[in-house]
């Protein structure tokens, strides 16, 4: 079948999303004519420290904190890595112990590793088959001496939903502290930093159609960080370095974007996915969804086609112009199989028959609507 005209459809929102234009302008200022340090005491550094602050207020707003505890990165990987270096290098290595989970983002896991190779000792949960960890398994792996948990709020291959407001209700009886990677989880709506129970939460501008580059780690007030980048007092000395101004003033205005419009995203992205999974399961027998069935987050969709060659899929559905991964944008060069999918105990041909499709608020009914036509000829060619 000819791709109509050409065209392409993009549904790997989950690896980036393109920068939407109230972005973009905001960031034009500031290269145009808000250029200046923030750190500089004249008008041009004025100016772009009040741009970083407007920014710094939106991102608050967006997520229910103080503005002084937002603190913005050069992306998700170093909020991840600050969260977890900053509170267990506090300690010495006999004396702390972190809770995380054998599914998340390898900006944590490697992290992690890192950490026990330390001296660190490091606990990694399972999860169930539908990739979401139990929270009596978080009470369970608690020590004396367990410094923090970081469980993340949506798995980035399966789009499992963690329960990480209870986990975090766990972790804070215990007087343990509560970190979450949110990368995934900024288009949900009906929560904030205190409703989750979290003292950590982790954000990134080019998963919410802000740019590359730019992260947030925020940081309960009160709540002490071992800088990994010395310098300047910037960032509330927690990271030091020039801020990036552009990248700050994208993600507050992809922040405000995200949160004015995620309420009617969520149903819309529900509905979409939904269709998808009917249409597909009709036309290709054998089709399995990978992930809670009900604690899912709408723009991610798992299916397994077992049987099937994964990567001979994902190269014949990019020969039609659609774009989807096999699983995190991360780990896509790699040749091992997904760590998410394994953890969840799924058997390999299924891990390896696997595609990851991921819509966003650009997603129309004609990227899916071509993807449903192509699909089960490319599955029927790509079977061994």
């Amino acid at each position: 079948m000819d791709n109509p005209v050409n065209q392409r459809f993009y549904l790997d929102y989950c690896a980036t999303t393109p920068v939407h234009p109230d972005v973009r302008l905001a960031m034009k200022a500031t290269l145009d004519d808000d250029f200046g340090n923030p750190s500089s005491m004249h008008w041009a550094g004025r100016r772009a420290a009040e741009l970083i602050q407007i920014s710094r207020q939106n991102t608050a707003s967006g997520i229910g904190c103080q503005s002084d505890e937002v603190h913005f990165t050069s992306g998700a990987t170093e909020s991840n890595n600050l969260a977890l270096f900053g509170i267990l290098h506090q300690f010495a290595p006999k004396n702390a112990h972190l809770i995380t989970s054998a599914v998340e983002h390898h900006a944590i896991l490697h992290a992690a590793e890192k950490l026990a190779q330390e001296g660190y000792s490091v606990t990694l949960l399972p999860v169930d088959r539908t990739g979401r960890v139990d929270p009596e398994q978080v009470r369970k792996a608690i020590r004396p001496d367990t410094k923090l948990v970081s469980i993340m709020l949506v798995n980035n291959e399966v789009g499992a939903i963690q329960p990480v407001a209870e986990i975090g209700r766990m972790a804070h009886e215990t007087g343990v502290l509560m970190h979450t990677d949110a990368v995934q989880g900024m288009g949900l709506p009906g929560w904030n930093v205190d409703s989750l129970n979290v003292d950590l939460l982790s954000l990134s501008g080019h998963k919410i159609y802000g740019p590359k580059g730019i992260g947030v780690l925020y940081v309960r007030s009160g709540i002490e960080l071992q800088p990994q980048i010395y310098g300047g007092p910037q960032e509330g000395s927690i990271r030091a370095g020039t801020e990036n101004v552009p990248g700050i003033a994208g993600m507050g205005a992809a922040m405000q974007l995200v949160c004015e419009h995620r309420q009617e995203q969520q149903m819309r992205l529900a509905s979409l996915r939904a269709q998808v999974i009917d249409q597909l399961a009709q036309r290709i027998p054998g089709m399995i969804v990978n992930g809670p069935e009900k604690q899912v987050a709408p723009h991610v969709l798992s299916i397994s086609f077992p049987g099937a060659d994964g990567e001979m899929m994902l190269l014949r559905l990019n020969n039609k112009g659609i774009a989807v991964s096999l699983g995190s944008a991360c780990t896509t060069k790699s040749i091992e199989p997904s760590h998410v999918l394994s953890a969840m105990g799924l058997p390999i041909e299924q891990v390896e028959g696997t595609l990851r499709i991921s819509m966003g608020f650009p997603t129309i009914q004609d990227d899916l609507d071509w993807l449903i036509a192509v699909l089960p000829e490319v599955v029927k060619l790509s079977r061994r």
